[in-house]
């Protein structure tokens, strides 16, 4: 079975040219045609956003029939934080808290979806989406509590897993713990002379770093991973969005 799946730190559809176009980012994702989309920093409810339930708004004009979010950040009015829509049914959700201490409110919002391998027959996908902090020590921190977290640990190697994200790491330095003490592969990491080179997705408009990640284990084999090429990806938010392709056998 052939899954996409984009991950997009959309920026609460206020683009570089600091315009609320929601639209924007509607007509990207729809472009890709995703079967998952793991979005990251999603408006509910703020003034900033016309006070939209922007995962409610998007997952309709998408025709997504699920969709989950976990709020990490309340504001004076409203709230914002991560969500995952599905073409597949979601039978699981629960937002993982990834705050450290007195910094900024952070999380990782863990579905578990059941797409239809064949008629008759669904198997289940963990999908974690997730947005770290801005130092190096405290993602180390965050990833420790994620790993940590019941649903991570429940989960056997074999089981399909997706970790995706807007990760925040500048130098690939979670890549090595994420590969060689979890087993998992990364898609968004090509092959270099001088070893994997991330997809670089930020800033938009003239992309230097690879935050946003894709990392994933279990029965799925990577078929391909690109960042949009589309020109209105360079203003519609401050990162890229990522599209990986894969098979699950």
């Amino acid at each position: 079975m052939h899954i996409r799946v984009v991950t997009y730190n959309i920026h609460r559809a206020i683009g570089v040219d600091r315009r609320f176009r929601p639209d924007r980012i509607v007509d990207l994702l729809r472009s890709h045609d995703p079967d998952v989309a793991l979005l990251q920093e999603v408006d509910d409810g703020v003034p900033r956003s016309r006070e939209l339930d922007l995962a409610k708004e998007i997952s309709g004009a998408l025709g997504f029939a699920h969709y989950a979010v976990g709020h990490n950040v309340s504001l004076r009015k409203g709230k914002y934080g991560n969500a995952t829509l599905s073409r597949f049914p979601i039978v699981r959700e629960r937002n993982i808290d990834l705050t450290i201490g007195s910094k900024k409110r952070r999380g990782c919002q863990h579905t578990t979806l059941l797409p239809e391998v064949r008629a008759g027959h669904r198997h289940r996908l963990e999908v974690f989406n997730l947005h770290l902090g801005l130092s190096m020590r405290e993602r180390q921190q965050q990833v420790g509590r994620l790993v940590r977290s019941q649903e991570f640990r429940r989960l056997d190697e074999d089981v399909p897993c997706m970790l995706g994200g807007d990760f925040n790491d500048w130098r690939s330095l979670l890549r090595f713990f994420f590969v060689e003490a979890f087993a998992f592969r990364c898609a968004t990491d090509h092959d270099g002379k001088r070893g994997p080179r991330a997809i670089r997705t930020y800033p938009a408009p003239s992309p230097q770093a690879g935050l946003d990640k894709i990392y994933y284990r279990g029965s799925l084999r990577l078929i391909s991973a690109h960042r949009c090429a589309h020109q209105a990806s360079r203003v519609a938010s401050d990162h890229l969005p990522v599209i990986c392709d894969f098979q699950l056998h």
